[in-house]
């Protein structure tokens, strides 16, 4: 849980607004949204906020299972509070490690940003996901999940509550992604035991990709399914994406939006499985 402020002694992470927000709350007053020519504009109104670990050395892999189940913890607490701003459509959560994976400082830190608009990304998962539930009246996200059960070449981690795999075909080289087994739409709803199970998971997944694949920047980022009309997201299945950087987009990739997998998940998986 976040410490308060008043008990430096006591605390292991705290959130506080980032000195350079992205973002920045309106005082009760939502974005607006204007038109000019083609292209539609909002006011950055919303919230920058970032999660500070107390231990300056400590990244996510040195962390003890109960310090990383805070972690998740505080994020799932203070989803719930941005959840609540009716100018607040969708909720980002992330960490960037290291320079190429855009992180500014060393100091261990996740970022929180809520914003008024739902990402054309997401929204495009979100329609795709809709339209397979449409057509084969199930989550295409429980049927990957089914897929990568049955191949058992990828996975990296399971038991009855948790699923970790590398993807059929990764975007960046030893990409992984940990789900909850039972479909839920919102991370802000897991149960806490699931929830700390995925955590843990993360933690020793992050630690395999530090030692066996020599401690690469990464970034690692919640998908949840927007925080506002909650009966409409049913098709969704939240999930965790790791992206180590091993290589760099380059012009092909940037211009066709084609990615070219340098490293096969199926080696990816031998090598970041967890083996205990």
């Amino acid at each position: 849980m976040v410490r308060p402020k008043d008990a430096p002694e006591e605390w292991t992470l705290q959130i506080i607004q980032n000195k350079y927000p992205a973002l920045e709350h309106g005082g009760g007053k939502c974005a607006s949204f204007t038109r000019k020519g083609f292209y539609e504009i909002s006011e950055g109104v919303g919230y920058h906020r970032v999660l500070v670990l107390r231990a300056h050395e400590k990244n996510i892999p040195d962390l003890s299972k109960r310090e990383v189940w805070e972690i998740f913890d505080a994020l799932q607490e203070h989803y719930h509070e941005l959840m609540l701003d009716p100018c607040v459509e969708y909720v980002s959560m992330f960490q960037n490690w290291g320079p190429s994976a855009g992180a500014s400082i060393y100091h261990p830190h996740l970022q929180i940003i809520g914003i008024p608009v739902v990402p054309t990304g997401i929204l495009r998962s979100l329609e795709g996901s809709r339209k397979y539930k449409r057509k084969h009246h199930e989550c295409p996200h429980c049927t990957i999940l089914d897929f990568e059960i049955q191949e058992k070449k990828r996975i990296l981690y399971a038991s009855k509550n948790v699923i970790a795999f590398a993807p059929f075909v990764s975007r960046e080289a030893y990409e992984f992604r940990i789900f909850p087994r039972r479909h839920n739409a919102y991370f802000e709803n897991e149960k806490e035991e699931v929830l700390s199970e995925i955590a843990d998971v993360g933690r020793r997944l992050l630690g395999n990709v530090r030692t066996r694949l020599g401690d690469p920047d990464y970034n690692f980022y919640i998908h949840s399914a927007p925080v506002k009309h909650k009966n409409h997201h049913s098709h969704y299945h939240w999930h965790i994406e790791v992206l180590p950087k091993i290589s760099i987009a380059a012009g092909f990739e940037l211009g066709t939006g084609i990615e070219i997998t340098v490293v096969d998940p199926d080696e990816a998986a031998k090598l970041l499985r967890i083996k205990s």
